[in-house]
C-alpha cells in the first residue's frame, strides 16, 4: 500500500498532566496504518439540515447513511423519557411558554412545535419520546443515548430499552456524569456505556484538565466501556488514543464538522466521529489513509 508521511504527531503533551507517568511520543514524523474507518454518528440527528433531536433529523441521518444517531434524553415529571438537549424548551420551542423538562409532563411537552425555529418546512415537528427514536434505528445501525439528567432516569430507561426491538449492541449509553455511567454499567451491563468529557486550560499554569491519567482513572472508577472526548485537537494526542485502546476501551470524538479535523481523528484511530453533517464527514474520511512503516 502506498505510504506517505503525515505532519508531526497531533496534540499537546500537556494533556497528560504533570502527574502522568505515560510516555510522550517523539517529535519525529509518523506514518499510520490503514485501519477500520471510524463510524459516523449523526449528532442530534442530521442537525445541520433539520431541527435537532427530532424524528425529521434522525430519519434524514439514516438517509445520509450515518452509522449511528446520537440523541439527548431527559426524564419528565410523569416519568416519560423525551428527546431534548437543554433542560428547558426555550431555545428549540421559542414560540411557546418556556418549560423545564423535569417539571413538565409528556402531554405538555408534546404540544410544543420544536421544528419551526430551524425552518418553516419543519413546522409542527413534535418532541419525540425515546421509544419513537429507537423505532427509527435500522438493522445494523446504532443509537448513542446521551443521558442529560441523573441516575433517576436509569430504572425507566432500562425497562424501555429492554422492551424495544434493538439488540443490545445497537445501543450505547453516554453521559458526562461518571456516577450515571457507573450505575448504568452496574444495572445494565448488556449495554456499552461511555463517559464523556470536555477540557479546560488553567489561566495561569496553562495546564490542561482533565489529564490523561485522570481520564483513565475516571474510566476505571466508573467501569466505562468507552471514552467520548471533545474534539479539541490541541488536547488530543496519539498517546491518549493508544492509552484508551490499551485499556480495552473505545474512543469517540464530538462534535466534528470540519473535514480536516475528521481526517486527523481517523488517522489517530478514533472509533467514531460525531457530527452535525454526516454525509460531508463520511466523504471527508473516505480519502486514502497512510500506512505505517
Amino acid at each position: 500500500m502506498l505510504a506517505f508521511t503525515l505532519p508531526l504527531p497531533i496534540g499537546n503533551s500537556n494533556v497528560f498532566g504533570a502527574d502522568s507517568n505515560l510516555k510522550s511520543t517523539t517529535t519525529t514524523a509518523t506514518k499510520f496504518a490503514a485501519t477500520a474507518m471510524p463510524s459516523i454518528v449523526a449528532h442530534r440527528g442530521s442537525s445541520h439540515d433539520a431541527p435537532e433531536n427530532t424524528l425529521a433529523a434522525f430519519r434524514l441521518a439514516w438517509q445520509q447513511n450515518a452509522d449511528a444517531i446520537e440523541g439527548d434524553f431527559h426524564l419528565t415529571a410523569d416519568d416519560q423519557i423525551v428527546c431534548l438537549h437543554d433542560k428547558t424548551t426555550r431555545r428549540t420551542a421559542p414560540a411557546h411558554p418556556n418549560l423545564t423538562a423535569a417539571d413538565a409532563t409528556l402531554e405538555q411537552l408534546r404540544k410544543l412545535d420544536v421544528g419551526s425555529w430551524k425552518d418553516t418546512q419543519f413546522a409542527g415537528e413534535k418532541m419525540p419520546t425515546l421509544s419513537e427514536v429507537l423505532e427509527t434505528v435500522p438493522a445494523g445501525k446504532q443509537i448513542f443515548v446521551e443521558i442529560k439528567c441523573g441516575v433517576e432516569i436509569l430504572p425507566i430507561l432500562k425497562k424501555q430499552l429492554a422492551a424495544c426491538d434493538l439488540d443490545p449492541d445497537q445501543i450505547v449509553l453516554i453521559c458526562f456524569s461518571a456516577e450515571v455511567i457507573e450505575e448504568a454499567r452496574r444495572t445494565m451491563p448488556a449495554y456499552e456505556a461511555n463517559w464523556l468529557t470536555s477540557y479546560r486550560t488553567h489561566p495561569v499554569t496553562r495546564q490542561i484538565s482533565p489529564s490523561a491519567k485522570t481520564i483513565l482513572r475516571m474510566l476505571d472508577d466508573s467501569s466505562a466501556s468507552g471514552f467520548g472526548t471533545q474534539a479539541k485537537m490541541d488536547f488530543i494526542s496519539s498517546e491518549l488514543v493508544e492509552s484508551v485502546h490499551d485499556s480495552g476501551r473505545s474512543i469517540h470524538a464530538w462534535t466534528v464538522d470540519e473535514p480536516g479535523v475528521a481526517r486527523e481523528l481517523r488517522n489517530l484511530g478514533f472509533d467514531s466521529i460525531t457530527t452535525n453533517r454526516p454525509a460531508e464527514i463520511r466523504e471527508a474520511i473516505a480519502s486514502p489513509v497512510a500506512s505505517r512503516e
